[in-house]
């Protein structure tokens, strides 16, 4: 199976690039939304993810890896809600801000612009490699 790419949004000041790289792996809990959780039930091991800072910076910063598939989420009380573990994989060498995406013909249509609540979406291979050259970084290896 071909590696799939997805984005996943985070406030900074919840949990920074910066923190996950310290940190080296993390579970991706919390999601509430419906398509967020079906976006992360079809996640599988070795797909890559971009990293988004929300609210305040507004940038993509780096890609992770999923490295453990959708399990129960431990922090839902009630409900069918999953969780995913990623780890950091690439730090961008330049981050590529909302502003950017927006004014970008090939990506201002993307859900990160037009449903700016989900907090984890998917994205095609066209997406992915144009924000990788905004980013001015290379193609990461296949898993």
């Amino acid at each position: 199976m071909s590696t799939r790419y997805w984005m996943v949004k985070q406030e900074p000041a919840a949990y920074s690039w910066k923190r996950f790289l310290k940190d080296g792996i993390t579970a991706w809990t919390g999601v509430r939304s419906h398509e967020a959780r079906n976006n992360l039930r079809s996640m599988r091991r070795g797909d890559l993810v971009f990293f988004y800072h929300s609210v305040t910076d507004k940038e993509v910063v780096g890609i992770a890896r999923v490295t453990t598939e959708a399990y129960p989420d431990p922090t839902s009380k009630e409900g069918d809600w999953v969780a995913v573990d990623l780890a950091p994989y690439i730090t961008l060498s330049r981050p590529v801000t909302l502003q950017t995406i927006k004014e970008d013909s090939l990506l201002s249509g993307m859900k990160l612009v037009r449903q700016s609540r989900l907090s984890v979406l998917s994205l095609d291979l066209q997406q992915f490699r144009r924000l990788l050259a905004l980013a001015e970084s290379p193609m990461p290896a296949s898993s």
